[in-house]
């Protein structure tokens, strides 16, 4: 127990010499191997703000974190980094940071304001500009289709993720960002960590759109903690895999994924 007790404060102290070792060694590109990527990543609600702006329409998150006693804070996303209106000068840091590619999402709820119908131009316009901008820079777009923010008008209709119907109207989308800026976006990524939205939002009600049974329904106004998580695990999966599908077989150029069920 002794020589443990001693052992320890050495160990520590070699390691805060190895590390300090380390950080004295000067690091650049050079030291990477050959293609790495060096890059930052967004989500479109937790950057853009200007939600009702250009015809945006209300995404499940806007709800929620318009819904008192969701955020701890009291805070939304109406106005976030200002992305939306700011994005030349984030795209400047990122040129001045030498970074070679951006990660953001698409807001279903800008290219269809209510999930489906009529494709509302403005938001066309708006990552047509964006990712055009980050080409110029000499950036690469890697496009996430969904980051967790559902349009509203979905969850009212038909429970969203819930509903079967949601693997269609995936797809519609998807397919269309794929028309629109398949020509310059050459990574796509269905989904951003599924699993994370799926308990959150629909075992422990944590995040939008907040549904679970815990504590008989005190925390979550609905929900079945026991089963719902499953379905929509379930519609994700062949959201997923529909949408690559009509990648593969029509504008496949290359195709990156990003999940993390396990």
């Amino acid at each position: 127990m002794v020589l443990k007790g001693i052992a320890l404060p050495i160990i520590t102290v070699l390691l805060a010499l190895g590390i300090q070792a380390g950080f004295s060694q000067n690091i650049s590109k050079a030291s990477f191997p050959k293609g790495f990527i060096f890059g930052t990543a967004s989500s479109a609600f937790q950057y853009e703000g200007a939600v009702k702006e250009d015809g945006r329409g209300p995404t499940i998150w806007d709800t929620f974190s318009h819904t008192f006693g969701k955020i701890l804070d009291g805070s939304n996303a109406d106005v976030a980094v200002d992305q939306y209106h700011r994005y030349p000068e984030d795209i400047q840091l990122m040129k001045d940071m030498r970074m070679d590619a951006y990660r953001f999402s698409i807001a279903w709820s800008r290219i269809f304001p209510n999930g489906t119908g009529e494709i509302n131009q403005a938001g066309v316009d708006h990552y047509n500009n964006f990712i055009n901008a980050l080409l110029a820079a000499g950036i690469q777009p890697y496009v996430t289709l969904y980051h967790w923010d559902l349009p509203q008008a979905l969850e009212d209709k038909y429970n969203g993720w819930l509903d079967p119907q949601i693997i269609k109207d995936f797809a519609m989308y998807a397919e269309t960002c794929f028309k629109l800026f398949g020509d310059r976006v050459k990574y796509w990524i269905t989904f951003n960590e599924p699993d994370t939205f799926t308990v959150q939002g629909y075992d422990v009600g944590l995040q939008a759109p907040g549904r679970c049974s815990i504590v008989l329904h005190l925390f979550c106004k609905a929900g079945n903690s026991g089963t719902e998580p499953y379905i929509v695990a379930h519609n994700v999966l062949l959201s997923h895999a529909t949408a690559v599908d009509i990648y593969r077989k029509k504008y496949k150029v290359k195709f990156r994924i990003l999940s993390d069920y396990f």
